[in-house]
């Protein structure tokens, strides 16, 4: 069964705004993009399903625009704190539910949780620590947060473990993680609790806790 489309607004279109808004469209979305600024709306308007020159600042703007049956809003604004709020109060004055926004600072990320945003997102720390963690070990190819401390960490089998048995590396005994996989090129090869020899470049998919999961990277 195809995914249901939903309606996403976008509110802020530079650099991260953008980013996501394109990439929402690119999963067959209804992305609706807004700024204030008409050069950048101009600039994104054929790569997204609408674009709206408004500032979403304005108290009544967004429920004129008929935004009130979007299914999620992204203040993507955060440099521009007074906007950043007062965007998300008026998405939450309009009926939308679901609200991500952008924050650049802890005092900022405060305001918006208690206004109500599901979720906020510190777009240039979380990118760093991305980075910083995949430089750290080349081993690491990458990472996903689930929340609640629980990250999923994608190693690449270096050659000092070609040959050896899943059971035989450390990760539950003395890191407390678990091996959700191992792929080999686009083929499932197995999980914790089957029998499966390691072969270099293999990629293993790890679930657990960012400290465990760093220090098992750091013991290859």
């Amino acid at each position: 069964m195809a995914n249901k489309v939903r309606t996403f607004a976008v509110i802020g279109l530079g650099t991260f705004g953008s980013t996501v808004a394109r990439e929402l469209v690119r999963f067959e979305n209804h992305v609706i993009g807004i700024d204030i600024d008409e050069h950048r709306v101009t600039a994104h308007a054929d790569d997204l399903t609408q674009t709206l020159i408004l500032d979403a600042r304005v108290d009544g703007a967004l429920q004129e625009a008929g935004l009130d049956g979007c299914d999620v809003g992204l203040v993507a604004i955060g440099s521009d704190i007074e906007a950043s709020i007062l965007a998300t109060i008026n998405l939450k004055t309009i009926g939308i539910d679901t609200i991500w926004a952008e924050a650049t600072s802890r005092n900022h990320h405060r305001i918006l949780t208690k206004l109500g945003a599901k979720r906020v997102i510190h777009s240039d720390e979380e990118v760093g620590r991305h980075i910083a963690q995949m430089l750290h070990n080349p081993l690491v190819r990458d990472y996903v947060s689930l929340g609640n401390g629980q990250n999923v960490v994608n190693f690449r089998i270096p050659e000092s473990l070609e040959g050896k048995s899943l059971d035989e590396l450390s990760h539950r005994q003395d890191f407390d993680l678990r091996c959700i996989g191992v792929l080999r090129g686009t083929e499932f090869i197995g999980h914790d609790g089957a029998t499966c020899e390691l072969h270099k470049d293999d990629l293993l998919l790890l679930l657990g806790r960012r400290n465990d999961l760093r220090d098992f990277a750091d013991s290859l």
